[in-house]
């Protein structure tokens, strides 16, 4: 195996979106994670602007497309791509992405990183796009018994918190009291202690 199949294993092995990108977010080369999103033919993707070939929804408000809508100053990917050909790196910076899909609106929500880096002696950046949807929806709507603190998941079953995260997530979780909980307890155990000595 040579070293650029090596390397092109490896940037098609990443599950996250990669992309390789020029100043204007130009699309260079990408990965197989991200050739699954975009389900299009390599020639029609390569020196597009990303917003286009995500289809991101502001990238056809205005006849010159990605990077000049209004919405586009405000744009995630742009921003931290212009900060990585300032020599800049942007790590993990959070992004909400609304792009058409079959005909519908897709809302996105990912971490964003943009790398600098040099080849054959031109300026590039790294884009890569970790999608965290799934986490963003448990942050958006988690039920609680306000009784008994159980959490209800997706299937409307209720169940502890410690079980839920260990179902859906293999997180492992340890029981410490909180400072006000701790002083509750204490009080508690002294005069349960107070009431034995009398």
């Amino acid at each position: 195996m040579n070293e650029r199949t090596l390397l092109r294993a490896v940037f098609d092995a990443l599950p996250s979106l990669v992309f390789v990108v020029d100043r204007d977010v130009r699309i260079h080369d990408y990965n197989a994670a991200a050739a699954e999103l975009i389900m299009a033919e390599r020639e029609t993707v390569l020196r597009r602007r990303a917003g286009e070939i995500l289809h991101c929804i502001h990238s056809t408000e205005v006849p010159e497309g990605c990077g000049w809508s209004p919405a586009c100053k405000d744009c995630i990917i742009r921003s931290s791509v212009v900060k990585a050909f300032l020599g800049n790196r942007v790590v993990r910076r959070k992004a909400r992405i609304e792009y058409i899909r079959d005909g519908r609106k897709v809302e996105l929500f990912a971490l964003v990183t943009a790398s600098p880096f040099y080849f054959n002696e031109n300026p590039h950046a790294l884009l890569v796009i970790e999608d965290i949807s799934e986490i963003a929806a448990l942050y958006r709507m988690i039920f609680l018994c306000p009784v008994c603190g159980k959490m209800q998941d997706e299937k409307k079953t209720w169940m502890r918190v410690e079980s839920y995260f260990k179902n859906h997530w293999d997180i492992d979780c340890s029981h410490n009291y909180c400072p006000d909980c701790f002083q509750r307890e204490m009080d508690i155990f002294r005069a349960e202690k107070d009431d034995q000595e009398m």
